[in-house]
């Protein structure tokens, strides 16, 4: 029975996160506190107070994201549960690589913090957009998106399951886009409360820059294989992994082929470490069969113990 670990990217955070397992379990507490002396500043308190506007700020929140995500995996390792395979969501893969083994917790938080304000820097605020598009095959959003572009940026960026793909780009590309899907018979077609495009061409000056970054940065060889956002492979070495990072800015989110393939590899049980249940829905769309369990609290924690045992 392999266990695969997954974990959540930018979207699920919440004013709350974090704050009962840090005080049920001193090695969470201790992941809290050493990302608040790695950046400077009490992180761990915007995660377990907000406010709600601040922690949507996406320099906060995606150390804020992978920090708690952090802290659960510390727990269940310490309960002896331990993953056959990560993946991550955009962000949720420095959290699996910190899970992994690959990247250290301190360099992931500082790194994700800058990736976070790159992110934000590379596009005016107002400029970019995204939109989830719901109930149309992939083949019919590629022409939509280069129909729509009238040479502004528009392409898919978050492949999330069958019928669900986030789109990204220039606003007016983005908008054109979503009443052509209207129209072409999607089920849905909404723009998103993003600060960002994020997972397209207008992520470059991001990409380059932390590029730099990832270069001085040390990276090790996975201890457990990770199934990466670019390419929805297998990757096992720290050169692959490196450069994934680098990719996956300007690049889509292939989670439905990496759910797909962490299957394909014989993962039975999906574990979502971190805070909400987005991956857990995703997973399910994508394959009735796979069973899927939840940390983010004391609750879902017993839960996974429970199910799972000292086993992994």
């Amino acid at each position: 029975m392999k266990v695969a670990f997954i974990f959540p990217g930018q979207g699920s955070q919440y004013a709350g996160m974090g704050r009962e397992l840090a005080e049920t379990y001193p090695v969470a507490r201790k992941v809290f506190d050493a990302v608040d002396a790695a950046l400077g500043f009490a992180l761990s308190k915007l995660c377990f107070e907000g406010p709600a506007e601040e922690l949507q700020l996406t320099a906060n929140t995606q150390p804020a994201i992978l920090t708690v995500s952090a802290a659960a995996a510390t727990v269940l390792r310490e309960k002896g549960v331990r993953p056959d395979f990560v993946a991550g969501h955009s962000l949720g893969e420095y959290s699996a690589l910190v899970s992994a083994g690959s990247l250290s917790l301190f360099d992931a938080v500082r790194l994700v913090r800058k990736r976070g304000q790159y992110m934000q820097e590379s596009v005016p605020v107002g400029q970019g957009a995204m939109a989830a598009i719901l109930g149309l095959e992939g083949s019919v959003l590629d022409d939509i998106c280069r129909e729509a572009a009238q040479g502004d940026v528009v392409s898919p960026a978050n492949l999330n399951s069958p019928g669900q793909v986030v789109i990204a780009g220039s606003a007016p590309a983005v908008a054109r886009a979503v009443e052509l899907a209207k129209g072409r018979g999607a089920k849905r077609a909404i723009m998103l409360n993003v600060s960002a495009p994020f997972h397209c061409a207008l992520m470059k000056p991001a990409q380059d820059r932390l590029s730099v970054d990832l270069d001085a940065t040390e990276v090790a060889d996975p201890q457990v294989p990770l199934v990466n956002n670019v390419s929805a492979q297998v990757v096992t070495s720290a050169s692959l992994i490196r450069e994934g990072l680098k990719q996956q800015v300007t690049a889509p989110v292939r989670w439905e082929e990496s759910i797909r393939r962490l299957r394909a590899e014989g993962v039975e049980i999906f574990v979502e470490v971190g805070p909400g249940k987005v991956l857990s829905g995703l997973a399910r769309q994508i394959d009735r069969a796979a069973e899927c369990l939840r940390i983010e609290d004391s609750a879902t924690l017993n839960d996974v113990v429970a199910r799972l045992g000292p086993t992994h």
